[in-house]
């Protein structure tokens, strides 16, 4: 009975973990995102919406590429993680530069407020669907996760 809940708190602590390299993985996604939409909401005469399409996308890019090698540890091929995440944005990409453009340009809302509080919505369900979707099933698979578990193994035979 111990042994079981030893094995439960291992793997909890393994979650937490993870839910903490992929906010922190997040953010970085975050500087990528706002450094993009700075840029370009300052260099051009763009509305919202182009500049808050093209950092969103940059953002992407950069968070599934570095979540599905070292905060999932998947070996899922690229090309369906893709899918995947194309599928997500087609859902929350039209919503949130539609709600998005509407704070910003009709209600006059500041475009960083938005454009923060879109990041903020993103990170909470891109985590949930990553986690209950994407990777279901196909985490802890790739390289990194087999010398990590090689390792461990080690350590417990000493």
């Amino acid at each position: 009975m111990s042994e079981n809940i030893e094995k439960k708190e291992k793997k909890d602590k393994k979650e937490i973990i993870r839910a903490i390299k992929f906010a922190i993985v997040s953010m970085s996604a975050g500087i990528v995102e706002l450094a993009t939409f700075t840029l370009m909401n300052e260099l051009t005469s763009f509305k919202y919406w182009p500049c808050y399409l093209t950092a969103l996308t940059a953002s992407v890019v950069w968070c599934y590429t570095v979540n599905r090698r070292y905060t999932f540890k998947s070996g899922k091929p690229i090309p369906v993680v893709l899918a995947y995440a194309a599928a997500f944005y087609a859902v929350f990409t039209p919503a949130t530069t539609i709600l998005g453009n509407y704070l910003a340009e009709t209600l006059l809302w500041n475009e960083y407020l938005v454009t923060i509080i879109n990041m903020t919505i993103n990170l909470t369900t891109e985590y949930l669907y990553d986690t209950f979707v994407v990777y279901r099933n196909n985490m802890d698979n790739n390289a990194i996760a087999a010398k990590e578990a090689e390792k461990a193994a080690q350590k417990e035979k000493k």
